[in-house]
């Protein structure tokens, strides 16, 4: 099977998130959990769940961040994609500075060092320019910077049209089949 490590951390945005390890975790993903306090503050506020809830899906193992000896902090266990969902600015900083103080920031630091497919999710309005300057670090480092704007061409009727446009690109990121959404054909404009 498939592995991701998916981080959410305390930018808002956990429906991003949970929406994302859902549709993994139908896909027949394993998928690594991690959840920072922010991030759980952040689920239980907006969502009224809980990571230990995320963690009852069919695939997914929730590990402590606190717990830098946890499978994802080593770069020998094979893991195919990192996600970190939502990305808060502070963690974006801690990734581009280097700083592994969490499982968060190790697993993704793991991504860079042994050159595998990291994807933040920045959710942040407006950006600081200290957040430009770290996501274009990011993105010169082959990290996917993919903020959580949703588009509005294919006429969204509900908050979770809009969430699965921004999880669709994800999706396409780690090249996993899926039906969120319609994509666009060239024929929508006569």
């Amino acid at each position: 099977m498939p592995e991701a490590v998916i981080s959410i951390t305390g930018a808002s945005g956990a429906l991003y998130a949970e929406r994302l390890v859902r549709a993994l975790s139908e896909a027949d993903w394993d998928i690594l959990l991690i959840v920072t306090r922010e991030g759980s503050i952040n689920l239980e506020l907006e969502l009224g769940v809980t990571s230990e809830d995320l963690a009852k899906l069919p695939g997914v193992s929730l590990e402590d961040n606190d717990n830098l000896a946890a499978r994802s902090a080593s770069g020998s266990a094979k893991i195919d994609y990192y996600v970190v969902c939502p990305a808060s600015g502070t963690t974006i900083s801690k990734i581009a500075a280097g700083i592994s103080d969490n499982l968060v920031t190790r697993s993704a630091l793991v991504a860079l060092k042994e050159r595998r497919p990291l994807i933040v999710v920045p959710r942040e309005s407006p950006y600081a320019t200290v957040h430009l300057e770290n996501m274009t670090k990011l993105s010169q480092w082959g990290v996917v910077v993919l903020p959580a704007s949703p588009g509005f061409y294919n006429s969204p009727t509900s908050i979770e049209d809009l969430v699965d446009f921004v999880v669709a690109r994800i999706l396409d990121q780690m090249h996993v089949e899926h039906s969120l959404g319609r994509r666009w054909t060239g024929e929508e404009v006569q």
